[in-house]
């Protein structure tokens, strides 16, 4: 299958198949040159599309999707030469970390919008963790000296930002809780009823409206099936693992 036939099957729309020509384009620099290439930060949906791509290809191994800690949402995609058996995640990505008065109370929206505002694109950053008075996230090196020199605010409150290392990175815990129900099918709006304990009428509501996403993908079909290891995000509700 060639490179064309390729993007033809793996992109759903222009925009991805912009994004799936560069991922073929970091693959044969790596593969033609016998040198590391690495992508800018992938979305999860991002990263699905990678991967089906290169499975597409008959492109099994000599890649890996890293993100500065193992459950990170956003990743780098690393193509490693025959040479490099582990990606060296230190190389492209680094950390900051933001800290301000206690008393302000900022959001993980509240960054990202004051990232954007800075003028640094979405896929130069990674995933964003707030805790009181503080906030670590993940840039690619390249964005690294101007936003030490020119990140200073979020909104009204100023901040105050360093470098530190991947391993000082702090991972809020994650908030989990088990929800075992019988449904009488996998049906989409059944999950979501389910697993956010609102009425099917309300999750049939949020699904057609373009709120939720199945397995990082919109989804606005109410009746589409799900299945085991299926992950439905549903905005202003959070998140099922299925």
């Amino acid at each position: 299958m060639d490179r064309r036939q390729l993007l033809d099957r793996a992109a759903q729309s222009g925009e991805e198949r912009v994004l799936l020509a560069h991922i073929l384009d970091k693959c044969e620099q790596s593969r033609q040159r016998n040198i590391p290439a690495v992508t800018d930060f992938l979305s999860p949906a991002e990263q699905r599309a990678a991967q089906e791509l290169l499975h597409a290809a008959a492109i099994h191994e000599g890649y890996a999707f890293r993100g500065g800690y193992e459950r990170a949402e956003r990743k780098m995609l690393f193509f490693l030469p025959g040479w490099q058996e582990e990606a060296d995640e230190s190389e492209s990505m680094t950390a900051l970390r933001c800290t301000y008065r206690k008393e302000d109370t900022l959001t993980h929206r509240d960054f990202l919008g004051a990232l954007m505002g800075c003028g640094v694109k979405r896929e130069t950053v990674g995933d964003i963790y707030v805790a009181e008075g503080r906030c670590d996230f993940l840039v690619t090196r390249e964005v690294l000296p101007y936003l030490l020199q020119n990140f200073l605010s979020a909104g009204r409150t100023k901040l105050h930002v360093e470098q530190i290392a991947l391993t000082d990175v702090s991972v809020p815990e994650q908030k989990t809780k088990m929800v075992r129900d019988a449904v009488p099918s996998l049906r989409l709006d059944g999950i979501v009823s389910s697993g956010f304990s609102i009425s099917r009428g309300k999750a049939a509501d949020y699904i057609s409206a373009g709120k939720c996403e199945l397995n990082y993908t919109p989804c606005v079909k109410g009746d589409k099936q799900t299945t085991e290891g299926d992950v439905i995000t549903v905005r202003g509700l959070g998140k099922i693992r299925l």
